[in-house]
């Protein structure tokens, strides 16, 4: 049994000190498949209001990021015809930014007594999950959705199905320079104690 007096501030350390790092600024080696696995496992223990399972998780690595590159290319041939060669070879590469990519899908069932946004916040709790487990493995995480989370074109060729869409792309590795963090908000300024 883990002694809650050690381990306590060792994790809110963890939360503490956890930040995103660039996915254009990324580097290998990235989460081995053992460790892609626990990270997933990590992300199915968010709250998830009627046990519902609302999301799954695709994983792209080695030549799937090429492949991927080849639908974002595809897509953006669709909405843009016009595209120079330099914005075509931003979207063929764009998965090759960071060793390994989890896609998070949310699934959201309707016409059920658990609402739809509990749902939709279950995945983005795996989504946030999946960041703080990327960052206790000594990892950098960033959470992206862009354009290509919206594309019917990139949609479809990853099978969601209806009532799915993307929750985020969380990009893994180790960041190619140090990283600094951001100013966080004063206390002050985001909470207050409700008085009736």
């Amino acid at each position: 049994m883990t002694d809650l007096n050690v381990a306590a501030p060792q994790t809110l350390n963890l939360l503490l000190t956890r930040r995103s790092g660039s996915a254009k600024r990324m580097k290998g080696p990235g989460p081995s498949d053992d460790q892609v696995r626990t990270l997933v496992q990590a992300a199915t223990r968010v709250p998830d209001h009627g046990k519902l399972t609302p999301w799954r998780f695709l994983i792209f690595k080695n030549e799937a990021r090429n492949k991927f590159g080849e639908l974002l290319v595809r897509a953006l041939k669709e909405t843009e015809p016009a595209a120079n060669d330099e914005r075509i070879a931003q979207e063929r590469s764009r998965f090759l930014r960071a060793p390994v990519i989890i896609g998070v899908v949310s699934h959201v069932r309707k016409g059920i007594p658990i609402p739809e946004w509990e749902q939709t916040l279950s995945a983005g709790a795996a989504c946030q999950t999946l960041c703080i487990a990327a960052h206790a493995m000594g990892f950098v995480a960033n959470w992206i959705t862009e354009w290509y989370a919206y594309d019917p074109v990139v949609t479809e060729g990853l099978g969601l199905q209806e009532g799915e869409r993307i929750a985020g792309f969380i990009y893994l590795g180790h960041p190619a320079e140090p990283l600094e963090d951001r100013p966080r908000p004063a206390f002050e300024t985001i909470a207050r104690e409700w008085m009736p």
